[in-house]
């Protein structure tokens, strides 16, 4: 792995930490870096062209993944955050074994939402391939007989934030369905287990109301784990220069000035 817990030199501490999606979803989990870290420099790239990632075969999932981190590596990144959930579900295993450098990966808050959880029921909102997935279904079996999981496809609803629809009549049907059949079997705690999903959060909260249910979003402890990781390989940055964030990706620069904005309208829109 890349840095082993050796003093690093300046220039190398100065390195960005890359984070790569399928799209804007992981601008929430950049929100998280920039607030707990605000010195690190960030290169972000989005697979936009083969956006959404839910529906596609493994495979095509690792092929387009491993595009991504080849830039980011290229570009010299120090620590690479797979912010995708599909992508960490299905390609952090070929990545890990293949590359010399740090990844985190995006994983299910299943354990912070079975252990709050006052009925012993929780739901897990993603896209259909993390669903299928064998990491989710080896983190479910951890909390065998712990909590009931109940798993929620979110069709649709990557192409709405990716078109800036969050607050659509079509976002809230498409919402609405979704929760009304994870509280229907009782449950009090969801699980966001798609990077794009915090942009609808508060749409979500909306339609739950007064009702004891609870969004989980895993972005806080992914920021967490990075400045963990960073602090352990020796690799954080000790300047107070304002950081610099860099935006890239498959499209074009239209999108990535689309990165920009959004990644400012949310943070303005989700102040806390």
């Amino acid at each position: 792995m890349a840095g082993n817990g050796a003093y690093q030199s300046m220039e190398t501490r100065e390195k960005p930490i890359g984070i790569f999606d399928s799209g804007m979803g992981g601008l929430t989990v950049l929100r998280e870096i920039i607030r707990l870290l605000p010195f690190e420099h960030t290169l972000y790239y989005a697979d936009a062209a083969h956006c959404p990632y839910g529906e596609k075969s493994r495979e095509e999932v690792i092929n387009y993944t491993e595009t991504g981190i080849r830039f980011l590596i290229n570009q010299g990144a120090k620590l690479i955050v797979v912010a995708c959930n599909t992508a960490s579900s299905s390609a952090i295993s070929y990545l890990r074994n293949k590359y010399d450098i740090d990844f985190v990966a995006m994983e299910p808050a299943i354990k912070p939402a079975v252990t709050s959880s006052e009925t012993g029921v929780i739901g897990v909102l993603a896209t259909r391939r993390t669903l299928e997935g064998e990491p989710l279904k080896r983190l479910c079996q951890q909390w065998e007989g712990k909590a009931r999981i109940i798993f929620q496809p979110g069709c649709g609803l990557v192409e709405l934030v990716e078109n800036s629809r969050e607050n659509s009549p079509e976002a809230r049907e498409l919402l609405e369905k979704y929760i009304e059949k994870i509280a229907s079997q009782g449950a009090d705690r969801i699980v966001l287990g798609c990077t794009h999903y915090p942009f609808l959060a508060q749409q979500m909260k909306n339609i739950i109301g007064k009702r004891d249910i609870r969004l989980i979003d895993p972005a806080p402890a992914i920021a967490l784990r990075v400045k963990q990781l960073l602090n352990t390989r020796e690799l954080l940055n000790l300047g107070n220069v304002p950081a610099k964030h860099e935006f890239h990706s498959s499209l074009d620069e239209k999108y990535n000035d689309t990165l920009r904005q959004k990644l400012e309208w949310f943070s303005e829109e989700h102040p806390d």
